[in-house]
């Protein structure tokens, strides 16, 4: 006989409280729930680590591959749980809900605290990838002992809901939930989500499933796990006001998330602050005019009547440049403008740099300068400093890219300087690959190294005490200068205003230094193939 075959009720199955249709499409609709807050978990580990570590390639690639297995491997363990598919759902629910909701601020307790967070990223991601694989088997179970449609059917819409919660998690971590909430109660808010969603449907809709105990030990459960996560939610201030102070010390004065990172001043208001940029030591007060005026000075030799300034948003590069009576205009393209506006208004740093916005020779672009470039004129400037991101960061490799390189040498004037910090010189592999990438650019170079721990970028790697105090995290600043004819001269120009350091007498001697750690043979990094290691 030749139709569609019927198939006979699933062991087990109880008449729901709603139409067999109706209690389908709310299994579904918990699947969906259930990926949006999965995939939001995944998003917020990586994230947070890369956050944290500031390689976001290997930051995904052991969250995505350790999730995956772990998967994997609650897909088979939920095979035990099947015969009592309802309880195992619901106290699979309550638990991910706390996990997931909880890693974000545990993750960043063991970095604050413990100085690192690579064993809580695995543990984490380990725990809630096993949580999410045993979801879906549950939830087939569940599906087919509300409703007797065929099984290839109901694997096709559970997956697609499935499939379709992961988009709308996906979508909501970037645009909703960080704008919105931060990383923190982001995650947090999650979890509740999650927890509810997992509660209303085995405690309504597969009641009559459970026994009144059962039903009672869920119900305290959840109860118990929401208030849990409340609580959290209630102390995230306190909890990161103390993070920070476990990191950065005693003396933070500005924290603030810009949208495009975090930004923390240190320091008492009386003195030079500290510069942190997503946990990064951009600038130490007191010393660091050794770093920026070995970053512009030796650039400064020859035509300077147009200067552009990638990065330093903090207003430090344009004083120096600005110090020659001589420049016409500074342009910076800066993609922070809450960190343009901090340096602005916050009475330490723009006392530190001179008040520099209120000069009329200045213009800020807030762009990426990797766009900006793209779309600037030929020969537009005689120099351009490049204060940017370390080429270790992740985000930052393309800012020292052969491509980037190639747009810097098309808006520079004949003539013209690029100066680019490199890096920190105890990373001798990362330095020579800028000097190397430079090159394939079309530009001659000239390499020199100074003391400059103000501008150390290195992240500390042996607890908080180590990061806060870091002037041993990049002993010696890096520094390439580049024309596009031959080798520019370490000399300064005659007009140079007075310094605080020692740049002038020394400065040969830094030239003679930086040859010293010569890596031959290194290959340029591109767009497709990044070279830089941290």
């Amino acid at each position: 006989m030749i139709g569609r075959q019927r198939t006979s009720p699933p062991r087990n199955a109880v008449a729901p409280p709603v139409s067999p249709a109706a209690g389908r499409g709310l299994v579904l609709a918990a699947a969906f729930v259930c990926a949006a807050c999965g995939l939001v978990y995944e998003l917020e580990l990586v994230a947070l680590a890369s956050y944290l570590t500031g390689d976001s390639v290997t930051q995904a690639s052991v969250v995505l591959s350790v999730m995956v297995f772990a998967m994997g491997v609650g897909s088979l363990l939920a095979k035990r749980l099947r015969c009592r598919a309802a309880v195992g759902f619901g106290v699979l629910e309550a638990v991910l809900a706390l996990v997931g909701g909880a890693s974000a601020m545990v993750l960043y307790a063991a970095f604050a605290w413990a100085g690192g967070s690579r064993v809580a990223l695995v543990a984490f991601s380990l725990a809630i990838g096993v949580l999410i694989g045993a979801e879906i088997p549950l939830l087939m179970t569940l599906i087919q002992r509300v409703s007797r449609r065929d099984a290839e059917g109901t694997v096709a819409d559970l997956f697609a809901a499935d499939y379709v919660g992961a988009l709308v998690g996906g979508l909501a971590f970037p645009f909703l939930l960080l704008p919105w909430l931060g990383e923190l109660t982001g995650a947090l808010a999650t979890g509740a989500v999650n927890a509810v969603a997992g509660a209303v449907l085995v405690l309504w809709l597969f009641r009559a499933e459970m026994s009144a105990r059962w039903r009672l030990r869920l119900l305290v459960l959840n109860g118990v796990v929401l208030a849990l996560l409340a609580l959290a939610t209630a102390l995230v201030g306190d909890f990161e006001r103390a993070a920070r102070r476990a990191v950065y010390g005693d003396q933070v004065r500005v924290a603030v998330h810009t949208g495009v990172q975090e930004v923390v001043l240190t320091g008492r208001p009386s003195q030079a602050p500290d510069l942190y940029l997503d946990g990064w030591l951009k600038v130490r007060g007191r010393d660091e005019h050794r770093y920026h005026e070995a970053l512009v000075h030796p650039a400064m030799n020859g035509r300077h009547e147009r200067v552009l300034i990638l990065g330093g948003g903090d207003g430090l590069a344009a004083r120096e440049a600005l110090g020659y009576g001589d420049v016409g205009s500074v342009t910076i393209v800066e993609l922070d403008a809450g960190l343009v506006g901090l340096a602005r208004t916050d009475p330490a740093l723009a006392a530190l740099n001179r008040h520099v916005y209120d000069d009329p020779r200045l213009r800020v672009v807030t762009a990426d300068a990797f766009s900006w470039l793209r779309g600037a004129q030929r020969g537009q400037y005689d120099v351009i400093v490049s204060d940017l991101p370390d080429p270790g960061i992740t985000a930052g490799t393309k800012l020292y890219s052969l491509e980037f390189y190639g747009l810097a040498r098309r808006v520079l004037a004949p003539g013209g300087r690029l100066a680019v910090h490199a890096g920190p010189a105890a990373r001798p592999h990362t330095y020579w690959t800028v000097d190397a990438t430079l090159r394939a650019a079309g530009f001659s170079t000239t390499a020199y190294l100074n003391g400059c721990p103000g501008r150390g970028r290195g992240r500390a790697d042996t607890g908080p005490d180590r990061f806060r105090n870091s002037t041993a995290t990049a002993p010696r600043g890096g520094f390439l200068l580049a024309s596009a004819g031959g080798a520019p001269r370490l000399v300064l120009d005659r007009g140079v205003p007075p310094l605080r350091s020692p740049l002038a007498a020394e400065l040969a001697a830094y030239g003679r230094a930086a040859e010293r750690t010569r890596v031959p043979g290194l290959e340029p990094s591109t767009l497709v193939r990044p070279r830089y290691v941290r």
